[in-house]
């Protein structure tokens, strides 16, 4: 009887240890799917797959002329003698070297706090009770997925395709993308996760369980894997997969649906367009070159850039009483409402400028941005009611345009599964007043006002699904 005790103590004593390694070290984890499954199955599929060759180079990367292109005004490489190359080298290598050494340095624990091996032990059981919750509440299933790098990511899926509510929200899966500073066990997935939604939450590369430093390139890599898992593993269709991302995960959450235009939607919350201008804000003006360099070759973050290469439906929140994510206080405390400076200001008026251009030409783009000052939801209501747009007739103009589109493109490849591509060129030839109210309706259906700060918990209800015509 003793001897059965001692067993059954010992039993339960290894299950202590083995899930205690499992939760806080990962190590112990077998692998659940490999950023190869997906080639070694030889399943046909229109998503792109990387090669073995370019597994070492990791997953595609959107970049411009400051991260190695030919810069405006100067000469090409071909146009530049040998010798005038090399010399242009040698110059520019003391300040590369800086470059690297402040990226690799302070740099990235500035970018990426949340990979801080004592941020994350202070969080430790914060994250374990997170955990515990998720798989015990919600029934998550945790999982190990490896991606072309070698870096092992921590994930952890929620189900409700067998109860998907009377909506029908647990048929879609929203991919969560946690900021900077978050973790799945406690970050932005709640709110989708409550709001009935299948839920799949990944950490960042060196982020609690995932192995790695965090990087843009190691993020891609890894939301490459994850969006492979939730397509060939977990089974969901690319029309019924949402991205959602928040803060600094606007960036993979913006790759992902650039990567994979035929995702379903889109939804960034409280991110922003580009990093640079938040680095300015925060460091000395005398080292705004090095801050400049540094953020474009190690940092570059250039959420608006690949967010106007998606053709889906897109989702914008803003946070009216967001400080993080806003460049006007710099020399003074922002005010309550203040949000004049808020970056997701830009990647509004970036993207109806790329899908709307005539639209938003002249006073169409100083309308939404008058608009866009309003601090307050009553504030944004009373602007909008002040030029009294009639949403039914400026939603008959944009059904009409599109049908008139089609027509002209019907059975031709270039029209594509989600119908005409843009830029579209409706609002040519409309008067002001018309043009004014139409910009108004498109800026109000792809950006929300939420009055939270940057890192409130976004409640249920005001997590969305993008409009759609």
């Amino acid at each position: 009887m003793c001897v059965i005790c001692f067993m059954k103590a010992l039993v339960h004593v290894f299950k202590i240890y083995l899930t205690a390694s499992y939760t806080y070290t990962f190590r112990g984890w077998p692998v659940d799917f490999r950023w190869d499954d997906v080639c070694a199955a030889g399943g046909s599929s229109s998503h792109r797959a990387l090669t073995c060759m370019g597994a070492a180079a990791g997953v595609w990367l959107l970049r411009d002329a400051a991260l190695g292109g030919e810069a405006p005004g100067r000469p090409s490489r071909r146009a530049r003698s040998q010798v005038q190359c090399l010399l242009q080298q040698l110059r520019e290598l003391p300040s590369q070297l800086a470059s690297y050494v402040l990226a690799h340095s302070l740099g990235r624990w500035l970018v990426y706090p949340g990979s801080v091996s004592l941020m994350t032990r202070a969080l430790l059981p914060l994250l374990q009770q997170g955990q515990e919750r998720l798989q015990e509440r919600y029934h998550g299933r945790r999982a190990k997925l490896v991606a072309c790098d070698g870096n092992e990511i921590d994930t952890m899926f929620m189900d409700r395709r067998q109860q998907p509510g009377s909506h029908g929200h647990g048929l879609r899966l929203v991919i969560c993308c946690e900021g900077n500073a978050g973790f799945y066990e406690m970050g932005c997935l709640f709110a989708p996760l409550e709001a009935g939604y299948s839920v799949l939450g990944w950490n960042h590369p060196g982020f609690g369980g995932s192995t790695g430093v965090p990087s843009p390139q190691h993020d891609a890599n890894a939301m490459d894997v994850v969006v492979n898992y939730a397509l060939h593993r977990l089974r969901f269709s690319p029309a019924h997969v949402v991205v959602y991302g928040w803060s600094v995960g606007g960036f993979t959450a913006t790759w992902a649906t650039m990567t994979y235009p035929e995702l379903g939607a889109l939804v960034l919350d409280a991110t922003f367009d580009d990093l640079v201008p938040l680095a300015l804000k925060v460091m000395p003006h005398s080292c705004k070159g090095l801050v400049v360099r540094t953020v474009r070759k190690h940092f570059n973050l250039n959420v608006a850039e690949q967010l106007c290469c998606y053709l889906g439906p897109v989702l914008l929140l803003r946070r009216t009483q967001d400080d993080v994510v806003s460049t006007s206080g710099r020399l003074r405390p922002q005010q309550p409402g203040d949000v004049e400076g808020n970056r997701g200001n830009e990647l509004l008026l970036r993207l109806l400028q790329q899908r709307y251009p005539a639209v938003m030409a002249g006073e169409g783009q100083a309308i939404v941005t008058r608009w866009l000052r309003a601090g307050s939801l009553a504030q944004e209501a009373a602007f909008y009611a002040r030029y009294r747009v009639d949403e039914k007739q400026c939603l008959e103009l944009l059904q009409s345009y599109r049908a008139r589109c089609e027509k002209q493109l019907e059975g031709e490849e270039a029209q594509g599964p989600r119908g005409p591509g843009f830029p579209w060129l409706v609002g040519q030839g409309l008067r002001s007043r018309r043009r004014r109210q139409l910009a108004l309706f498109l800026a109000r259906k792809h950006l929300k006002n939420v009055e939270a700060t940057h890192c409130s918990p976004l409640e249920p209800e005001d997590f969305q699904l993008p409009w759609g015509l």
